[in-house]
């Protein structure tokens, strides 16, 4: 007689799921794309299963993957940088008040970058009579504006690098990047005894945009700060920051992505974690054809 088959001669065999688990399952879905994964997350969270801190890093790994260099880097104009064409004592006093551990070195123009120097390096400057600054130079590394911060994440620690160079379409210097930069898209501000929370880095030009230029906004930012930069007339009566000012808007804490427009201002949210918005990229809109005039 033959005997039935057995189970234990199939291990591959999928277990028999239970009439609750195909129901729920019929119920709630796995999620199809990002929005309804997020959805789900912030479902989680709401509910006590995941904290404010990891779903902020949960959305910011997802962001990165959006985001490239021109959207997150420190623009020419803000560049600390050293110039080598000139005598070492005429640059020294900016690398000791600066207190950064990069600095691109250029020659002469700031399009000419010609190596990184790390100020560690400096230290045989005072030990060493043959002391040659060119010597000492890394070589610099050039990325596109175009390029993700997941590849540039990747190529950082793979090539135990920690500054780029952001090279503009026509080969000139638009502004640089750190793996710092990056990280803090993922896990919010790393903040050293060398960080300043100055004014005037409070909005930054960010890239063209389709109706004039893209500010990078931080939301901390006063709302008169914000007014006189751009040339707006938000009310500052309710609340004092350009962080409050959306959040009082919506109704509610945006998250990362979110777009939202304002009396003619579009507002994108960069940089937000479960209870606040950290950074935004703003641009003016064109009037409506019924706000245009008439003539």
């Amino acid at each position: 007689m033959q005997e039935p088959p057995s189970r234990d001669k199939h291990p591959d065999t999928k277990p028999h799921r239970s009439l609750f688990e195909r129901l729920t399952a019929l119920i709630s879905p796995e999620p199809e794309n990002r929005a309804e994964l997020l959805e789900i997350l912030h479902d989680a969270h709401g509910h006590g299963l995941i904290d404010a801190d990891a779903l902020s890093m949960i959305e910011g790994v997802f962001q990165v993957s959006d985001l490239s260099a021109r959207d997150i880097m420190v623009p020419r104009a803000q560049m600390e940088t050293i110039d080598i064409s000139e005598p070492i004592d005429q640059w020294l006093p900016q690398v000791l008040r600066s207190g950064h551990s990069r600095f691109p070195v250029i020659d002469g123009d700031r399009d000419r970058v010609v190596g990184i120097l790390l100020a560690k390096d400096l230290l045989r400057y005072f030990g060493d009579e043959s002391f040659v600054v060119r010597d000492m130079l890394r070589t610099a590394v050039f990325i596109p504006e175009s390029k993700r911060l997941n590849v540039l994440l990747r190529d950082f620690r793979a090539n135990r690098n920690h500054i780029a160079i952001v090279a503009d379409e026509y080969g000139g210097v638009a502004g640089l990047l750190t793996i710092e930069d990056v990280l803090e898209q993922i896990v919010g501000d790393i903040e050293d005894e060398y960080d300043f929370d100055e004014d005037e880095d409070n909005i930054l030009p960010a890239r063209p945009a389709e109706h004039g230029p893209r500010w990078r906004v931080k939301a901390l930012t006063s709302i008169e700060q914000f007014n006189d930069m751009l040339g707006l007339h938000f009310s500052d009566a309710e609340v004092d920051t350009v962080g409050g000012l959306l959040v009082t808007h919506i109704g509610h804490v945006p998250h990362k992505g979110e777009v939202f427009e304002m009396e003619g201002v579009r507002f994108e949210v960069v940089r937000a974690d479960a209870r606040k918005v950290h950074v935004l990229l703003v641009d003016k809109l064109p009037p409506r054809p019924s706000e245009a005039d008439p003539r």
